[in-house]
């Protein structure tokens, strides 16, 4: 007999019991600060200065707004519900298992694909000062990671990220607290540093302020590092299953680890412009799109403080190639711990097996911790070299906080008794906005990293129908398997024969088909397997799958936009800027009212609930403030 998995009540609602409540507010904040100040400063500021020139600028602060109009909505579920693996767990409750497991894929793929794009960093850095270490061969113009000497390294680094979260949250957040500290202090006396040696003509002489024009400032922002480097705030919200007072304290540390970081990287980015010294680099005046090919590359701040030639500079260089290590590292550490506690989420829903759940004695998710360690180690393989893999990403985390927006209003319908600290006003104005926004920077990230992004997505549809869809009993196991194997095996053949995922050069494999076959035979065989995964279901699962149509929808419509658009691979598009964008906005509308009106009270929700209503939402109200 299929063995059938049971909520009972308070599972959903108890389910942090094993962790430990022991990190404090500054550990909480540190924490999201640490995870944004980490390869970011070493790399992205150059990365962005070659896509926009000096408007690099304007796409910090831009980024800024954009991911707090993206909180907006995680203020207040995560006041209101905090819970470790909370952007995974949000779906579940909204919009049921089915959702919850494509969001819950696509979000674990970004959280362990972080931890070696910062060993990345720490070995390009690294193996740019000293040659002799072999870390670094160049790979079209770019940096990448050796066999064996770099990608040995870089796994090294793993098992060490592995070793400081395997004993603890508490000691991850106390080593983190002064590495935090140090993270601050360096890039401050960096940019402070560079101001004296300031050069303002490169903000005007080389083409001009936005010297690309426009556009590019927008894709500087998905692209380059910059919402790769933002991206921390949700920390507040992954480990909110262990700090002390969450329902304080999560909101709070939000809004700090999106403001403190915002601030310092804008600062470094005008440093750095000022900075540059085209015949050190190597280039001719004004090759702002040859910047990441350019001698500085494998460190930019290194090179200039090294140009300049003076000595205090060179000293704080020396420093520098410490922090180049030290920077990279603690981000590296704590979002190894995010991609474990994103794999417990997914455990806490059943859609992977209950042993992800297993807490060791330091109260530490280690099964799940483990395979989020041995994942992140494969990246290596296909992407080694940090600009390659920051693009995937940033496309990949921020196309799993489009939940928040259309997920806090289907839980106002759906659990308004539950006490919210923080309440977010207007929210029928603010929840579309913070839907878009994420869609857009999804967009802006360009066809090629979205075509990866969405690839790598519909991947994990089978493995949802081998363990979930059966053991839920959705449907029986012979079918389940027949159509997870079937699938896998014609998505592989597609995304083979299509020639538009895994390519060197971002661009089409020869002899691959053409977009229009592409698209049609893609979205023909998702949409298939959902139909079919429709039929076969019982009336559960039938619900289930119905509350995700809008999340296919989003995803298949976005892909032909993004082709067509200015950011694709069309050397005239038809959707030139700013059509796609206007475009992929009337898309991202479409999908937000979809979402919103098909969600629904799931069992989870209603176990939440249920725990509120028998201890009275004013005693349930005073346990959490004494938590």
């Amino acid at each position: 007999m299929t063995e059938q998995i049971t909520q009972g009540r308070g599972r959903f609602e108890h389910a942090d019991a094993g962790l430990k409540q022991s990190m404090s507010f500054t550990q909480l904040l540190f924490l999201g600060v640490s995870a944004q100040v980490g390869s970011g400063w070493l790399f992205a500021v150059l990365a962005a200065a070659g896509f926009a020139g000096p408007a690099a600028l304007l796409a910090w602060l831009i980024a800024g707004i954009l991911i707090g109009l993206i909180a907006l909505s995680y203020a207040e579920l995560g006041s209101m519900l905090p819970r470790s693996g909370a952007i995974v767990r949000y779906t579940y409750l909204t919009h049921g298992s089915f959702a919850g497991w494509i969001i819950g894929w696509a979000y674990w793929l970004s959280a362990v694909s972080i931890p070696p794009i910062e060993a990345e960093a720490v070995l390009t850095y690294l193996g740019g000062a000293y040659p002799q270490t072999h870390f670094l061969h160049k790979q079209q113009g770019v940096d990448v990671l050796t066999w064996p000497n770099g990608i040995v390294a870089g796994i090294i680094l793993m098992l060490f990220f592995f070793a400081l979260n395997f004993y603890g949250a508490k000691l991850l957040s106390e080593s983190n607290r002064w590495v935090t500290l140090w993270k601050i202090l360096l890039p401050t006396a960096t940019f402070c540093f560079l101001f004296a040696i300031l050069n303002a003509s490169n903000f005007h002489a080389y083409g001009g302020f936005a010297p690309r024009g426009v556009q590019p400032i927008f894709h500087a922002i998905a692209s380059a590092g910059i919402i790769f480097s933002l991206l921390g705030f949700r920390q507040a919200l992954d480990y909110g299953g262990e700090v002390r007072n969450p329902q304080r304290n999560v909101p709070m540390a939000t809004w700090g680890s999106i403001v403190i970081p915002v601030v310092l990287y804008t600062l470094l980015q005008v440093a750095f412009v000022g900075a540059i010294n085209w015949s050190d680099m190597g280039l001719k005046p004004g090759q702002w799109d040859l910047l990441q090919t350019s001698k500085w590359a494998d460190g930019p701040f290194f090179h200039a403080l090294d140009s300049a030639g003076i000595a205090a500079l060179a000293a704080l260089g020396t420093l520098l190639l410490i922090d180049a290590a030290v920077s990279p590292l603690a981000t590296g550490w704590v979002y190894l711990g995010t991609g474990a506690r994103t794999a417990y989420g997914l455990g806490v829903h059943r859609n992977v097996p209950p042993i992800f759940q297993a807490n060791n004695r330091f109260g530490i998710p280690w099964v799940a911790l483990i395979v989020s360690t041995v994942v992140g180690c494969v990246f290596f393989v296909p992407a080694p070299s940090w600009y390659q893999l920051v693009g995937f990403i940033s496309a990949a985390a921020v196309l799993t906080y489009v939940m928040g927006g259309v997920g806090l209003p289907v839980m106002r319908r759906t659990a308004p008794q539950i006490p919210r600290p923080f309440r977010l006003k207007a929210v029928g104005f603010w929840s579309p906005i913070s839907f878009v926004v994420a869609m857009l920077i999804v967009y802006w990230a360009g066809f090629s990293t979205l075509a990866n992004v969405i690839t790598a997505t519909f991947i994990g549809l089978p493995l949802f129908v081998w363990y979930y869809g059966w053991k839920r009993g959705w449907l029986s196991p012979v079918p389940a398997t027949i159509l997870g194997v079937v699938f896998l095996g014609v998505w592989a053949y597609i995304a083979y024969a299509g020639g538009w995922v895994l390519t060197s050069s971002g661009g089409q494999r020869s002899g691959g088909w053409s977009f229009g076959v592409y698209d049609i035979v893609f979205s023909a065989v998702v949409l298939a397997f959902c139909l079919l995964l429709r039929w076969l279901s019982n009336a559960e699962g039938r619900q289930h799958i119905d509350a995700t149509w809008w999340l296919i929808f989003l995803l298949l419509a976005t892909l032909p936009a993004s082709y067509f658009g200015y950011y694709g691979p069309l050397k005239n598009p038809p959707l030139g800027f700013p059509w796609g964008t206007l475009v992929e906005i009337g898309i991202g509308l479409i999908a937000y009212y979809w979402g919103v009106r098909v969600g629904f009270n799931t069992e989870e929700m209603q176990d939440i609930c249920a725990s509120y209503e028998e201890g009275g939402t004013e005693a349930a109200a005073a346990k959490l403030a004494d938590e």
